[in-house]
């Protein structure tokens, strides 16, 4: 009985496996010199790591290796590095005065970092992640700060909070004109008009009458918390009327819907909730974002 015979590659020489696909013939090859090479070495690569690093576990304990390495001990001390790398800048944050951070452009570049996480973690579900507020929160990338923009101001409103729980807190209120019944409903008409025109100076929708009527109305109610010339009071934390700038929204309806029902925000005290430094971090970044602007 005879034995068929590989068929061996014209071309290369080599035997052919007798295995084919669509044509195509699968050679006998050997395998290349640079495979075994590379097992060799990785081979020995794996056995100097047996012996040099921790590596085979030995019921309670694990051989230590030569070099005597534990990821562990690595690891704190990298921690304890970085702790005493942040010792360094917060105790400057914490000991400098606002004026002298904001000139440090490598201090800074850390307070744009932490700042951003520390708001984000707790500011940006109420002002949003570019702190531009929304309805009923105020943008706060704007020089419209209900109680002062200085960083001494910024840095109480986070500590105390507003209309909280804190028994320093900032505390503002706007009377329901309209739902207690202060004034009728047509004055209410007449104020909102003239609050709109401050803004608005011009607006072809306006009553000239309404305006001149309100104007009169707003001195006998308004200017005990928003001033005679309406630019606000951060004292009691009464908005300036005259920029743009609106919490609640700026169109005829929202400033009637305001001085219908009255306003009264809430923001959390932060003194329990976030340290001395955090709260001093996160005033410098929103400084830093007022400064860059809406």
């Amino acid at each position: 009985m005879s034995v068929e015979q590989p068929e061996r590659d014209s071309l290369t020489g080599y035997l052919t496996t007798g295995h084919e696909w669509n044509g195509l013939k699968e050679l006998n090859s050997p395998v290349p010199r640079a495979v075994y090479f590379f097992l060799i070495l990785s081979f020995l690569f794996s056995v100097g790591y047996w012996v040099l690093m921790p590596a085979w576990p030995l019921g309670v304990s694990y051989t230590k290796g030569l070099l005597g390495i534990d990821q562990r001990n690595v690891v704190t001390a990298s921690l304890q590095e970085a702790a005493l790398e942040r010792s360094v800048w917060t105790k400057k944050i914490e000991t400098e005065d606002f004026a002298a951070i904001q000139s440090d452009p490598r201090l800074m570049a850390i307070v744009r970092e932490t700042g951003g996480a520390l708001f984000g973690d707790n500011c940006a579900v109420c002002h949003g992640v570019n702190a531009k507020g929304g309805p009923g929160f105020p943008n706060l990338t704007t020089g419209s700060w209900l109680w002062g923009g200085k960083p001494e101001d910024v840095f109480n409103t986070i500590r105390l909070g507003i209309n909280w729980t804190n028994p320093d807190t900032r505390v503002s209120q706007m009377p329901a004109f309209g739902r207690d019944q202060m004034l009728p409903r047509a004055d209410i008409l007449k104020v909102v008009s003239y609050v709109y025109s401050l803004s608005h100076p011009g607006a072809k929708e306006l009553d000239p009458a309404k305006v001149d009527a309100g104007k009169a109305l707003f001195a006998a109610n308004c200017v005990t918390c928003h001033g005679e010339n309406a630019k606000g009071n951060p004292e009691l934390g009464a908005p300036d009327l005259t920029d743009g700038f609106w919490i609640y929204g700026g169109s005829l309806e929202n400033i009637d819907t305001s001085v219908w029902g009255g306003r009264q925000g809430h923001m959390p005290s932060w003194e329990n909730r976030l340290s001395n430094l955090d709260r001093k971090i996160l005033t410098l970044y929103l400084l830093d974002k007022r400064k860059a602007g809406p």
